[in-house]
């Protein structure tokens, strides 16, 4: 069996890891802990080639702990027995278990004990949101750390590591390269590690240039620019049409996107372009936009490209505000400045100073729901578009109520 380069890449110590400066930089959490030789049960959780694994496997390295990985999936109830009897022989063991956002009831029951009195060390592993997607209970009993996304300048490093030269002898990149298998990778180091070596061993020369990535990529939009400001710009000059309600120039930079075969990307800024700049406006237009999308990427090209016109076209001509992005980013921009404030005592779980709404005339009745210290704060601010005359009406009645 055949160890692929992603594998053989992975990092031995602290100073391998790729990006993650906020766990491994001087006196972040991950440091400190190999520094004190300590190890907690925690969960890393991110995007999939960002390096949780070679996390858990550098910590069991540093600290020269014994391991065992399981995957929450595919090992079942006997590999977790087995683990457990290991463990109480060697009075201690740490289990890296992969996806433990799967893991069912029946092998939680079994591992909680054990978390509890600290026999297991759990390093799980996962790219779902763990406040979502993982039980309480584990949940509970774990340390919790997020994985930020790799950098385009993460992926170059990591690509033009000596190492490599060692693997790949006589490898030759041209300089564009590494953008471009960057950006291919969506920044998943592991997948660019497998691109570089599979453009390796595709030449009669080890020499890796554009065409060659061409041929096995491709993937158009990849090679739209590249220093890739073009792509982006294209990007951005499609939101600016669609906000700026130019129909024509709307389909023309779709029909651009379209060309650059990345019916994904356009799709996730359709999504935006609805809720952030039509937004309030006009928000019976969230579902028939929801619809095109799903539509567009069940369908793919070519005939993706018109329920992605008739949207485009929609969403150019609608009405436009962008009133429920300022409201929750000024309720952001409170809380991260610290205005903010205690519950109110009458909205407290089982309070019986609560007013129940429904016990009144319109099922409403006035009271304070904002903590004391902002309670006069205004974050939503309606715009002038028909939709929100309407909102604005219903909030200037409800204000009227004694």
């Amino acid at each position: 069996m055949q160890t692929l380069l992603a594998d053989k890449m992975r990092p031995q110590k602290k100073e391998d890891i790729i990006g993650q400066k906020h766990l491994f930089g001087d006196n972040k959490i991950l440091t400190n802990w190999i520094n004190n030789k300590r190890l907690f049960s925690i969960i890393l959780y991110g995007k999939p080639g960002i390096g949780k694994t070679s996390i858990a496997n550098v910590l069991t390295n540093e600290l020269n702990l014994k391991y065992r990985s399981l995957n929450a999936v595919i090992n079942n109830k006997k590999d977790f027995d087995g683990v457990i009897e290991e463990a109480k022989m060697y009075n201690g063991i740490v289990l890296i278990m992969d996806e433990i956002h799967r893991l069912n009831k029946d092998k939680q029951d079994l591992l909680l004990p054990y978390l509890e009195n600290g026999l297991i060390t759990l390093i799980g592993m996962t790219t779902s949101n763990p406040y979502h997607s993982i039980n309480p209970a584990i949940r509970s009993r774990c340390q919790l750390i997020e994985l930020k996304d790799l950098t385009k300048d993460d992926i170059i490093y990591a690509l033009k590591q000596d190492k490599i030269k060692e693997l790949l002898p006589n490898i030759i990149i041209d300089s564009e390269c590494y953008s471009i298998i960057a950006r291919y990778a969506t920044y998943d180091l592991r997948t660019a590690y497998n691109l570089l070596e599979i453009a390796y061993f595709t030449t009669d020369n080890q020499h890796i240039t554009i065409e060659l990535l061409k041929n096995i990529v491709q993937k158009n939009n990849v090679f739209v620019d590249k220093n890739e400001d073009g792509y982006y710009n294209l990007l951005s000059a499609f939101q600016k049409s669609i906000r700026g309600s130019d129909v024509n120039a709307s389909i023309h930079y779709l029909a651009r996107l379209l060309e650059s075969d990345d019916l994904e990307s356009v799709c996730r800024r359709l999504s935006v372009i609805t809720y952030e700049d039509i937004g309030l406006a006009k928000p019976e237009i969230w579902s028939s936009i929801e619809a095109a999308i799903n539509s567009a990427l069940r369908l793919g090209m070519p005939e993706a490209r018109i329920p992605l016109s008739a949207a485009v076209i929609a969403l150019a001509l609608s009405p436009k505000s962008n009133s429920a992005e300022i409201a929750i980013d000024n309720a952001i921009n409170d809380i991260r400045y610290g205005k903010t404030g205690d519950v109110p005592v009458h909205l407290h779980n089982g309070c019986e100073q609560y007013k129940y709404p429904h016990d009144y005339p319109n099922d409403y009745v006035k009271q304070q729901y904002l903590p004391n210290e902002i309670k006069d704060r205004i974050y939503y601010i309606p715009k002038n578009n028909t939709n929100e005359k309407l909102l604005k009406a219903v909030i200037d009645n409800l204000s009227k109520i004694k």
